[in-house]
Formats: structure tokens, sequence, C-alpha cells
């Protein structure tokens, strides 16, 4: 396992956990909390909330894993930068969603003191700074599982809170699967996955309403031998959904745990490959 950190003038973008000679990689793009100066500075009393951080999920991911799969989580908030959205910032949902620099939260509160919502060259500047260096990261891992083992097996790792009316009705799923409906990752693999939230013990759904964002339906090519799975986890299940946003300390053992069964699920997918392919 090698550890690692790339970053700019205000610090980390991003930290790498690698895993030696793994064609596995879990991607966390919303644990960040970090936010530079400037925009610290220019954000509402919401804002400076961060109240839609993936919170920990950075540490779940590393639980999981187990030294599996390399970890890539991004340091700094969805605030400043989704890297989960477009760069072009083309919508991903038909109904109500947040964008690449989300000017409201996910309940619809402004994000920014008035005035100062960013305009087109600060989202330029931001997005060379914080979008590019986590694209570029996650493509030279994806590259590199493929030249060593043919292909390579991804794991969106996301949380949210388990009630937000302006997104969807109701309690969500705690766990949701999204493959894009079926496009972004081989039939097998979803079936593995499926078969460890059959049997775990959370409540669970495919391609509801969390299909995967875009990291999952860009780099989700099955046919290129890259399959981009996320799951989608409602943080009651492991930690207090208010703030100071803290673990569950009952709870995020036997969901880190869970997880850990969906990344094994992953292993013995990416085993199967191996052996299909010869190298077994």
């Amino acid at each position: 396992m090698g550890e690692y950190q790339m970053g700019d003038h205000n610090g980390p973008v991003f930290q790498v956990t690698q895993a030696v000679n793994s064609p596995l990689i879990l991607s966390v793009p919303h644990c960040g909390t970090q936010l530079s100066p400037e925009v610290h500075d220019v954000l509402s009393t919401d804002g400076l909330g961060l109240i839609d951080t993936d919170w920990h999920m950075d540490q779940v991911a590393l639980g999981a894993a187990k030294g599996r799969a390399s970890v890539l989580a991004a340091r700094y908030s969805r605030y400043m930068i989704d890297v989960n959205r477009d760069r072009e910032d083309a919508p991903l949902y038909a109904g109500a969603t947040t964008g690449l620099i989300s000017t409201i939260d996910f309940d619809g509160r402004p994000l920014y003191q008035p005035g100062h919502e960013p305009d087109q060259p600060e989202i330029e500047a931001r997005a060379r700074a914080y979008w590019d260096p986590y694209h570029n990261e996650l493509t030279r891992l994806i590259d590199a599982a493929k030249r060593t083992h043919g292909f390579c097996v991804v794991l969106e790792c996301h949380s949210i809170r388990s009630r937000v009316e302006r997104l969807f009705d109701g309690v969500l799923p705690d766990i949701n699967i999204g493959s894009f409906d079926g496009k972004s990752a081989s039939p097998d693999l979803i079936a593995r996955i499926m078969a460890v939230c059959k049997a775990g013990p959370f409540s669970h759904v495919l391609n509801g309403r969390f299909k995967g964002g875009y990291i999952t339906r860009q780099y989700g090519q099955p046919d290129e031998n890259v399959h981009v799975v996320q799951i989608e986890i409602a943080q009651k299940n492991y930690m207090f959904e208010r703030p100071p946003w803290e673990m569950d300390k009952d709870k995020a053992p036997v969901l880190t745990d869970f997880v850990g069964d969906v990344v094994g699920a992953m292993a013995e997918f990416a085993g199967a490959l191996t052996a299909r392919s010869g190298g077994g």
C-alpha cells in the first residue's frame, strides 16, 4: 500500500491510498471538507455548514478496502467544485439536482452571499485547480490497472442524508446501487453486488433515484474493460445526520463490513475475469 497527496498552494486536492497489484479502485469524490480562503469568505452561513458532504466516506472506503483496492478521495468540498459532474456542467438528472459549481444546496438554500456567486472565469479556474487533478488521477489509476490486468473495476462511494425532500420523496433506501441502467458495468458484476445486498441487513434498490453520477456514466465502459458501479448510502446507517456529523460507533462498523463485502464481490468478479482470460 502506498499513500500520497496531490494539490496546489491551498493544500492537497486529493489523497490516494494505492493498493499493490490490484485492479480495484474506490473513488470518493464528495468526502472533502476543505475550502480555499477565497471561497470560504464568500459562502453563506448555510454554505459554510457543508451539509451536503459525504461525511466520513473516505474512512468507510478505507475500512472496506482492507488493502484490496486503491482509494482515491477528494480533499476539497463539493461546494468548491463537484468532480462528479460534467466539466461543461451538462445536467445529470431531469429533476432537481445540483451542478458543477452549485449556487444552492440540496435543500435549495443559497450557498453564496448575495452578489458573490462565481462567474465563468472563476468556474474555469476552479475546474483547472480541482476538477482536472482528480480526473487525471482517476484516469491514471484506471489506465495502470488496465495495463497490468487488462481491466479495471471501480466503486463510486457516496452517501447522503436519508431525507432530502427536494431530491426524493420520503426516506431513501439504505443502499442505492447505480449502474446507469446497466450500461456502466458487466451484468455479472452487478448481479454479484446485488447478491451481497440481498444477503445483507440493509434495504436496497438498483437504479432507483441514484443511477450513477458523471464518473459512473463517463468511465463505466464495459466494452473497454472498465466497470463502474455507484453505491449511495443513506447516512443514518453509519452516522448522525445532524451537526457535528459524527460517526455512529455502533452502526459504522456494520456498514463498513457491508461495503467490504461489496469490495469482496468486486474482487471475485475480477478473479473470474482473470480466469477467463487465462491469467488465473
